[in-house]
């Protein structure tokens, strides 16, 4: 199955340098060798996202977005909401980072479009646990393109 796997142009936003160093390795140490594109604030990830083009001329257009809730300048909300307004992005999968599990948050992310809502746990094993199940969803789902 490895022969068909997509290469896709994974989007991280998250501020917390800590976490993106977390995710980032954690994401290698599964395996998950994909373009890691890494920003910090939500006004970073729209900036980015505007110049994705449907020509192909800009940015690289992600094939996954990994998208915490808690940003500065624009949050995670902001971000997903402009992300499924626009027809060229809005099919992209844009999986939710939060250190919360809010039902009131869960159910906005879902009602915005996102495709999963992801806690993050505190503690590294589980949370290498987690990154080792979405490169397992890497290897297995076709994405969109």
């Amino acid at each position: 199955m490895n022969e068909q796997r997509q290469s896709v142009v994974i989007l991280l936003v998250e501020d917390d340098e800590g976490h993106r160093l977390l995710i980032r390795e954690s994401l290698r140490a599964a395996g998950i060798i994909n373009e890691l594109v890494e920003l910090g604030d939500g006004q970073q990830a729209l900036d980015y996202l505007a110049r994705c083009e449907p020509s192909g001329k800009g940015a690289v257009r992600p094939g996954l977005i990994l998208l915490d809730i808690k940003l500065p300048k624009q949050d995670g909300f902001s971000v997903l909401s402009a992300i499924k307004k626009k027809s060229h992005l809005r099919m992209i999968p844009v999986l939710m980072l939060t250190s919360t599990d809010d039902q009131t948050e869960i159910n906005r992310c879902y009602e915005l479009g996102a495709s999963s809502y992801i806690v993050k746990p505190v503690q590294y094993d589980a949370f290498q646990a987690r990154v080792k199940a979405l490169g397992l969803f890497l290897e297995i789902v076709r994405l969109p393109q």
